[in-house]
């Protein structure tokens, strides 16, 4: 149940995708926090880092256990303004948070509903609550702003993007 906190949580993610759009970055953003607190946040890095592992929601975790010396984010919630691949949808269930709020749905690589479940695998031993459309449509927004100012200065400059 979407609480009355959450939106502004959402917000801040929200900003961040922002920034990582100006960064020339995928604009996703995310927050975790902790009894009301920010204990991390992130934005996607991988263009910058050359990581593939440099998704906002990952690093966003590490800084969060990096601020609060554990790898079990317990008591944490997760906002991340896009849904969660299947990489990060791992990450969440190994560090134990219990509850996640995303925006706007994957269809192509979301592991939370989308092409996967991951957060109710009855095989595992962490089971994960998830909430989401919090923020979707300004998510939806600005990825859909992202990629299409991405086309047309690839079809400027002659790349063929028919391949990508």
């Amino acid at each position: 149940m979407v609480q009355d906190t959450d939106r502004l949580w959402m917000d801040l993610a929200l900003s961040l995708a922002e920034a990582a759009a100006l960064r020339d970055e995928v604009p996703v953003g995310a927050v975790v926090v902790q009894n009301g607190r920010l204990v991390g946040s992130g934005i996607n890095l991988r263009e910058s880092t050359m990581l593939a592992s440099a998704h906002a929601e990952f690093l966003a975790m590490e800084e969060a256990s990096r601020f609060l010396k554990a790898w079990r984010l317990q008591d944490c919630t997760l906002y991340v303004t896009l849904e969660p691949c299947l990489m990060c949808a791992g990450a969440i269930y190994q560090a134990r948070i219990p509850r996640v709020v995303f925006g706007a749905r994957d269809p192509k690589g979301g592991a939370l509903g989308s092409l996967f479940q991951l957060n109710t695998d009855t095989r595992l031993n962490h089971r994960y609550l998830v909430e989401e459309g919090l923020g979707a449509e300004e998510s939806a927004k600005l990825l859909s702003s992202f990629f299409r100012k991405k086309r047309v200065k690839k079809a400027l400059l002659g790349v063929n993007t028919e391949d990508q």
